[in-house]
């Protein structure tokens, strides 16, 4: 029971509480931001767990938004009238000079062209406005909208050197949201980026390469943790998770490069790097796909055991699947395959990309096999059957 109140503490006690109020101005308060950073995200609201509030996708740098409340550390963003996101206001700057038109934003005719890697759709707008994206399976499309702008768009300019995409179309679903129907010609999705250059939203459309072998691929492999970031602990041996991944990682290196692979290592040491610059320095490199090595712990240490893969794009699901199935077969309990996840690693659009989630350190049994060196080069070796599994279903599916 609560006997006193401290009243000196009653000031700070105010402010906590209206912290974690939400706040909505006026429609005479709002006021409007651009994002910054190379990695803004938009988020769906203002839920938290270990991986962050669920993102609605990542945005361009200096993309206008227009703030309606405040909770927390985020702004309310208005994307239509009847759809909002969250954003951290670290991402964001505010605007003072922002020139509204006078009746709506516009889109104009837009054009498709392609290079010997990748395809490019071109649309004009008439500001750097927010968008989101997503992967879409059987038929294969990239479903990407626009927010703030209506259709104005009466050509679509197609050239033949576009190869990857097979149609494109476009429809207004609501007064202030423009969405870009892009068709692929291959079942398998394999990347797109989308940003601006200068007020010209640029959705790049990344080329299937043309030989689907080990040998003719670049493959990013990527050891959790590292450094001072351990990750998990074993139960019984207290080894440390980044020990065990890196472990791995480096005998999935030795098998990809056996059958011909260029391999990139996100780390080849005991070193801290951030989610973050992974992200950055694997969007330079651009892998033709990302394995992402780590290991899993529970707190119930008797019965939550086994492998498991996970994807977060739809599109990538085929190559989590297939790895999944190898690792299976070394008599493993399965943990699942799982989607939408809300890991740094996973959310890359612009290469297939999996978490592979070995074995539970927190079990007994899991942690007795993973401690042997043995076992974590017949995981690698798993792991690399997997892709090459997958790489052949592709190969079917376009004979």
């Amino acid at each position: 029971m609560l006997r006193f109140l401290c009243i000196a503490c009653f000031p700070f006690f105010l402010q906590a509480q209206t912290r974690d109020t939400l706040t909505a101005l006026r429609s005479d308060s709002t006021f409007f931001v651009r994002t910054k950073g190379p990695l803004a995200y938009l988020n769906y609201g203002v839920g938290e767990d270990r991986l962050g509030g669920a993102k609605m996708g990542y945005v361009d740098s200096l993309v206008l938004l227009k703030v309606t409340a405040k909770y927390k550390d985020l702004y309310r963003v208005r994307l239509t009238d009847q759809l909002s996101a969250w954003i951290p206001q670290t991402l964001t700057k505010r605007d003072t000079n922002v020139r509204l038109p006078s009746v709506q934003y516009l889109t104009a005719s837009w054009r498709i062209s392609g290079d010997n890697r990748q395809d490019y759709v071109s649309i004009p707008l008439p500001e750097r406005l927010p968008y989101r994206s997503r992967q879409e399976m059987n038929p294969a499309r990239i479903v990407v909208d626009i927010f703030g702008v209506t259709a104005n768009t009466n050509w679509i300019t197609q050239l033949r050197t576009a190869k990857e995409i097979k149609n494109i179309d476009y429809e207004q679903v609501a007064d202030d949201q423009f969405r870009v129907i892009i068709s692929l010609q291959h079942a398998q999705h394999w990347g797109y980026a989308i940003g601006y250059e200068g007020r010209r939203l640029v959705i790049r459309v990344t080329h299937q390469p043309e030989k689907l072998r080990l040998r003719d691929l670049t493959i990013a492999v990527d050891a959790g943790h590292g450094g001072s970031n351990l990750g998990a602990r074993g139960l019984r041996s207290k080894q440390y998770e980044k020990d065990f991944n890196l472990s791995i990682a480096r005998h999935l290196q030795e098998e990809l490069e056996r059958k011909g692979a260029t391999v990139l290592m996100t780390r080849n040491n005991d070193s801290l790097i951030n989610n973050t610059d992974r992200v950055l320095s694997l969007r330079k490199l651009k892998p033709d796909l990302l394995i992402s090595i780590h290991n899993n712990a529970a707190g119930d240490t008797t019965k939550t055991k086994g492998t498991s893969t996970y994807y977060k794009h739809l599109g990538y699901r085929p190559l989590s699947q297939a790895i999944l199935e190898r690792l299976l077969e070394m008599g493993l309990t399965e943990y699942g395959n799982v989607g939408r996840f809300n890991f740094a690693l996973n959310s890359p659009t612009e290469y297939p990309n999996v978490l592979v989630e070995g074995l539970f350190l927190s079990h007994p049994d899991d942690e007795a096999l993973i401690l042997e060196d043995g076992y974590r080069k017949k995981m690698a070796k798993q792991i690399r059957k997997g892709v090459a599994d997958w790489l052949k279903q592709v190969r079917k599916q376009r004979s």
